[in-house]
């Protein structure tokens, strides 16, 4: 049986969320180019680039490579770009040589995914296999205390013409976020699920620090800000050591 995120981030996902914030995007790449501290960047990775959003704006700053697993998202961002470079597989095994990036960024909570933390280990071992010594990652990921506290149970809404119901809650063991999102239209009733691992930052920190990994610092927002239990984000820059 294939895992969720196979399933979801495909022409279902991209009908249900046609844009995504633009000026976002460009909030958090200026924050990653605003942070990186005299690194010389050649080439980047935007790993889990979706539809590219990201991968564009790299573009215009360095040689980027965009990989995600979605061949639906894929196809969004090579025609959104053909001239840019993007590659399908599974970031638990990337098919990259050995410290062939500068830069990694994983961007919007393209993170913790898995239901076996050992996976999400192996994900951050990859990345540190292919980042040259004093090369950085930037890990975008949500807050964990900003998500319960803000959490809105049940909305609905009407999406090209489909109605949409979305549910969200936190697991039994408090691990996981949990969003079923349930469409109505004429191909009929759709149901789909996203779950996402709840990892704080001493959580994040451990794991990047196991990999090879030394953490510079954890901002909040992509304005910069400090990171605290009331931040919208937590957003990692480490160096690979």
């Amino acid at each position: 049986m294939s895992e969720w995120f196979e399933r979801w981030f495909g022409e279902e996902y991209l009908a249900l969320y046609p844009h995504r914030d633009e000026r976002e995007a460009a909030a958090a790449l200026g924050l990653v180019e605003s942070n990186l501290g005299g690194l010389k960047v050649a080439r980047a990775l935007d790993l889990a680039c979706g539809a590219g959003r990201h991968s564009r704006l790299l573009k215009e700053r360095w040689a980027t490579t965009g990989f995600d697993l979605s061949a639906a998202l894929l196809a969004r961002a090579k025609a959104a770009d053909p001239d840019g470079f993007y590659v399908r597989g599974d970031m638990r095994a990337l098919p990259f040589v050995d410290h062939g990036f500068d830069l990694v960024v994983n961007l919007f909570t393209s993170f913790g995914y898995f239901d076996n933390d050992a996976q999400h280990l192996r994900v951050l071992a990859e990345v540190a296999r292919v980042t040259r010594r004093g090369g950085k990652f930037v890990l975008d990921f949500l807050n964990p205390d900003h998500v319960r506290s803000t959490l809105v149970p049940k909305e609905s809404s009407d999406v090209g013409g489909r109605s949409v119901e979305v549910r969200r809650e936190i697991s039994p063991d408090e691990r996981f976020v949990v969003k079923t999102i349930a469409s109505g239209g004429e191909a009929g009733d759709q149901t789909f699920v996203e779950r996402v691992r709840l990892f704080d930052r001493m959580d994040l920190e451990t794991m990047l620090e196991e990999s090879g990994f030394g953490v510079e610092q954890v901002l909040g927002d992509y304005a910069g800000g400090p990171h605290s239990e009331s931040s919208p984000r937590t957003i990692v820059f480490a160096i690979r050591e």
